[in-house]
């Protein structure tokens, strides 16, 4: 597990400039900002920006991207939700909630989402590149590179081009994969000679991939060859997961493993109250010292296993991935909460008739929810079933540090 952490970075990393890349796994680069700037100052600029305006649909729509650029799927899942509240109708915050369910490595639930965006406008031109992924870790490579390929026509060009690059690898079409990088290498990308030790290793050549590594990396390939020799043997999903987010099996089980900031960025907001609050915290932070100028430090190694129904992210701690939650009313005594739950379950027995109450911990407050849902669009329908009966219902993403258990109500 050690060994393929040390895989990702020894890839991308470079003596120069020349092999410098964006460690987000999944990131669409140059997708999230019009402006000629990193990840980082494009997420500082937007949260300045909601400080003022939470409901600034294009900036958050912006937020969420740089968000997932720099590999926080969680806070990028909070962005878009806040956009799709403010613009239900728009596909963007559909479809940048596929994107991040495929950062989390969780292709099948990405899919309903791409779909409601397509069936709110969005184009392949647009979502290709993610649904393409999506594709791949389900082993439909076919389906993935006709979405690559469309997504080469949009702002997602170049990173559509990579991750068809590794598709067809994955496909054994070594010819075509190479063929794939060559106008990145031709205008020096940077991330062309990480793709191609890939394509030779998973096109059942571990050895020219090790040479591919030595050759801009003299003598760093010695750690990694193990796991190069070993990708060939790889279901095509496995594959995918592997070279595009560093998730790779170990010990009969799926084991992810990846490098995190040591400072994570900790952006997943409430949709519902006191934004500007965190915003200007998170603005904060972002902005840090104005010199020096930060250190860069080895990365922290993190590994984790799932259980076997679904992945959930564990770092430090036990943690929450984010689910999309009713939230019914908020307050500092629990018992009162359950109260207020029997009287809203009273004005409609049958349209509450299953559902069982949750809260919420966080701070020094407490949040009635009922969820999660499926998707945004499950949640909306039901909100406006509530609304019908006289209980107003917001829409929650929960964060790591939320604690969520089953509410005693009855």
């Amino acid at each position: 597990m050690r060994g393929f952490l040390h895989l990702r970075w020894l890839l991308i990393a470079s003596a120069g400039a020349a092999l410098a890349i964006s460690a987000a796994p999944v990131a669409a680069q140059g997708s999230y900002s019009q402006y000629d700037e990193t990840a980082t100052a494009a997420l500082a600029r937007y949260v300045r920006t909601l400080a003022s305006d939470p409901k600034d649909f294009t900036t958050l729509i912006g937020a969420g991207r740089a968000a997932l650029e720099l590999g926080d799927a969680q806070a990028a899942a909070g962005f878009f939700a806040r956009a799709d509240d403010v613009n239900p109708h728009s596909p963007l915050p559909q479809a940048g909630m596929g994107a991040v369910s495929v950062a989390n490595g969780d292709p099948q639930s990405a899919l309903p989402y791409f779909e409601r965006a397509r069936q709110l406008g969005a184009t392949l031109v647009t979502i290709g590149c993610y649904r393409g992924l999506a594709y791949d870790l389900l082993g439909r490579q076919a389906d993935a590179q006709g979405d690559y390929r469309a997504a080469m026509n949009g702002p997602d060009r170049d990173e559509a081009r990579r991750r068809l690059a590794l598709s067809l690898a994955i496909s054994g079409n070594r010819a075509g994969a190479l063929d794939a990088l060559a106008p990145l290498a031709a205008k020096g990308d940077a991330g062309v000679p990480r793709i191609r030790a890939f394509v030779f290793a998973l096109t059942g050549d571990p050895n020219a991939a090790v040479q591919a590594i030595n050759a801009v990396m003299p003598g760093r390939s010695a750690g990694v060859a193990p796991f190069l020799q070993r990708l060939p043997a790889l279901s095509a999903g496995q594959k995918a997961a592997a070279v595009n987010l560093g998730i790779f099996p170990e010990g009969g089980g799926t084991a992810y493993a990846y490098a995190a900031p040591q400072q994570p960025i900790a952006l997943v907001m409430n949709v519902t109250r006191n934004d500007s609050d965190r915003l200007s915290g998170i603005d904060a932070m972002l902005r840090g010292p104005a010199a020096p100028p930060p250190v860069v430090r080895r990365p922290v190694q993190v590994a984790y296993a799932p259980p076997p129904t679904r992945a959930v992210v564990q770092r430090a701690a036990p943690a929450a991935q984010p689910r999309i939650w009713l939230q019914l009313a908020s307050g500092s005594d629990v018992d009162g909460l359950a109260g207020r739950f029997r009287q809203m379950k009273s004005k409609s027995p049958d349209l509450f008739d299953g559902i069982k109450p949750f809260v919420a911990r966080s701070g020094g407050g407490a949040l009635l929810l009922i969820g999660p849902s499926r998707g945004a669009s499950d949640a909306e329908i039901f909100a406006e079933d509530l609304e019908t009966v006289g209980v107003d219902a917001s829409k929650f993403i929960n964060s790591q540090t939320d604690r969520i258990a089953p509410l005693a109500a009855e």
